[in-house]
């Protein structure tokens, strides 16, 4: 059996968004932290480069484009609230 880049993507994305899950699991990640949410967008891509040049399979390449969009969300969800937790923090000191 002969291992492509793109079947590589997809494993190593499936390993990136099963590894998240753990973490987050184990306390070892925050749900709302820059490093789990760029575990799950990352796993994603490398998940749908696998389905878009290797076997496609829609409901999967769905999936994990419902999947990054959710990571991409939570990425940009976290540098609001840190940049508003930032400027609040500004405005309290003397």
């Amino acid at each position: 059996m002969t291992f492509h880049w793109h079947d590589w993507a997809g494993y190593i994305g499936v390993v990136l968004v099963l590894l998240a899950f753990l973490l987050l699991q184990a306390h070892k990640l925050h749900g709302n932290g820059l490093i789990y949410q760029l575990m799950n967008v990352l796993g994603a891509v490398g998940v749908m480069l696998s389905l878009i040049f290797g076997s496609f399979n829609a409901s999967a390449f769905f999936m994990q484009v419902a999947w990054l969009l959710i990571g991409v969300y939570g990425i940009w969800r976290g540098a609001r609230l840190r940049r508003e937790a930032r400027e609040a923090g500004h405005k309290m000191q003397p």
